[in-house]
């Protein structure tokens, strides 16, 4: 059996052979996570193969089976050439966790992978360890060993400070799970979910006040999950906030720091009223939704006595600084006379909190109608060229010519270059709409995503969901831990930056480039990240 030691940015194809370089050693700071892989190749049928870690490094260490899924929506007809491959077929991306009695199997002739992430405490002793990676039989006879070298920097990766958001979608969880909409058994998955989510970089989470009016069907419908009860008697709205309550006491504890409060208004426009349910004299119904034209005078009333409750919830959990609003998801310049007439509806009430949407004409900010636009990453130039302060920005399935993103068919580089941009344009925070988007486009029916992995022919395969929902909870993928990666790349920059200033880490960072990176342009080579990243934690390691 041949083995080899490769970096977590080279995806490991069955169907071709492995022309990636051995990796053998790395650095890592301390409160970081490490990964690496280590591809194999059995020139026969063997199984079970038993795969687990040696090292004296006092640190968790995980080995995970890189699982291939399938594809049939690679990418679209008129993708750019930064791409591995064009067709259908398996791609690596689910880490499934190995089970102890069946192992993994090594299947004649075809190279995979196992992926080992080492997670190190802040406390970590630096120093140089080895991590063997030991392949077995099944009577204890080794018949493959790795060993990786890992030097543990004298230096702890400082806190987050970028706001992220990765659509939380608290109805596909119960769908999925086929448990009662927050049922004590639903809320236990919810929690599972954020503390994956919290764990991986995602400090905000999007809080269906409301059901989210996000990717249904003009006169379609989403499972109704609503944090807040709303009785209605005679005319007259009272509103309960246990749920909601329970929500974030529930992201307290799991270490969850931002609250994004779900829009107020459809999709694409703010033209209607989200699906709101209510008990309505003893009897439960549907008061608004995509019958509801949003200038309706009784929605009117409704959002202006809801925001006033609301305020004030807020203010008696102290959680003014935590909160943020959303208005309408990618409203386009004809939708400005709706969205202008929502702004005026919800400002009296709001005008003390942030409002981020997804939107990527600027005329939106110079209008006055929005103080934090969220333009996607292709459509940034002209926020960063007006001076935009504390800008955002997303990318989505639509964001795939030239800039970032993560579908399986891309190079994992591209996934890992945002955490440098980011740095380099000095963004305040980054969305995404799919941590856990397991329905076909337009949420038009549930899907299975072992197995449909492009939402029903919808998006390109890794644009909808990050996680998989496994038996026991999350399943994570390459591309979350890729992305966790590029966070970390971030905040290790800005820790160099409090060493050597901020002129001097750009410098080191398009060093030898000949050319800035932006969101359009930055090294398309693989081995690139990984020795830049090596580069930043030596400099760190010279000035602390």
């Amino acid at each position: 059996m041949e083995t080899r030691k490769i970096s977590s940015l080279v995806k490991v194809f069955a169907d071709e052979e492995l022309q990636a370089p051995i990796h053998g050693r790395g650095s890592s700071l301390r409160g970081e996570m490490y990964s690496f892989q280590v591809a194999y190749r059995a020139s026969l049928l063997i199984r079970p193969l038993h795969v687990f870690a040696e090292s004296a490094l006092q640190a968790p260490i995980s080995v995970r089976s890189v699982e291939l899924v399938p594809s049939n929506l690679a990418c679209y007809h008129d993708a750019d050439d930064h791409v591995l491959r064009r067709t259908p077929g398996l791609y690596p991306d689910l880490l499934m966790l190995l089970n102890p009695l069946k192992g993994i199997t090594g299947y004649p002739n075809q190279w995979r992978s196992v992926w080992v992430t080492v997670e190190l405490p802040p406390e970590t002793k630096p120093g140089t360890y080895d991590i063997d990676i030991v392949f077995e039989l099944k009577k204890g006879e080794e018949v493959g060993r790795e060993t990786f070298v890992l030097e543990v920097i004298a230096a702890t990766l400082p806190e987050q400070t970028l706001k992220h958001t990765e659509w939380f979608h608290t109805d596909c969880i119960a769908t999925y799970y086929k448990t009662d909409i927050f049922s004590e058994e639903h809320w236990r998955r919810i929690g599972q979910f954020i503390e994956t989510a919290v764990k991986h970089g995602m400090n905000m989470i999007l809080t269906p006040l409301f059901t989210p009016p996000l990717d249904t069907a003009v006169g379609g419908s989403r499972p109704a999950v609503q944090l807040v009860d709303v009785e209605m008697s005679e005319g007259t709205y009272r509103f309960r906030f246990d749920r909601l309550q329970r929500w974030i006491d529930l992201c307290d504890r799991l270490g969850m720091t931002y609250f994004e409060f779900s829009h107020l208004f459809t999709q694409w426009g703010a033209k209607h009223a989200p699906k709101i349910m209510a008990t309505v004299d003893g009897k439960e119904e549907q008061l608004f939704g995509w019958h509801t034209d949003s200038a309706d005078p009784e929605y009117t009333r409704f959002i202006s006595l809801f925001l006033t409750e609301l305020v004030r919830f807020v203010e008696e959990n102290g959680i003014q600084q935590r909160v943020y609003f959303h208005l309408s998801d990618e409203p386009k310049l004809e939708d400005m006379d709706t969205y202008r007439a929502a702004f005026e509806l919800i400002q009296p009430y709001l005008r003390d909190y942030p409002i981020v949407d997804a939107l990527s004409d600027l005329e939106f900010y110079k209008s006055g109608l929005i103080r934090n636009p969220i333009p996607a990453s292709n459509d940034m130039q002209p926020f960063l060229d007006h001076g935009v302060e504390d800008l955002w920005t997303y990318y989505c399935c639509a964001q795939y010519k030239q800039v970032s993103n993560r579908f399986f068919n891309m190079p994992s580089s591209r996934n890992r270059v945002l955490g440098m941009q980011i740095y380099k344009l000095q963004l305040a925070g980054f969305l995404h709409w799919g941590y856990n988007f397991w329905y076909a486009q337009f949420s038009e029916y549930p899907i299975d995503p072992f197995t449909v992995t492009d939402a029903g022919g919808g998006f390109p395969s890794g644009d909808a969901y990050l996680v998989y929902p496994g038996e026991d909870g999350p399943i994570e993928s390459i591309r979350l831990e890729v992305l966790t990666e590029a966070l970390q790349d971030l905040r290790a920059l800005q820790l160099l930056e409090t060493k050597i200033g901020r002129e001097r880490v750009v410098s080191l960072l398009e060093e030898g480039l000949g050319y800035e990176i932006t969101l359009n342009t930055y090294p398309q080579e693989t081995e690139w990240y990984i020795c830049k990243r090596e580069e930043i934690n030596q400099q760190i390691q010279i000035h602390s």
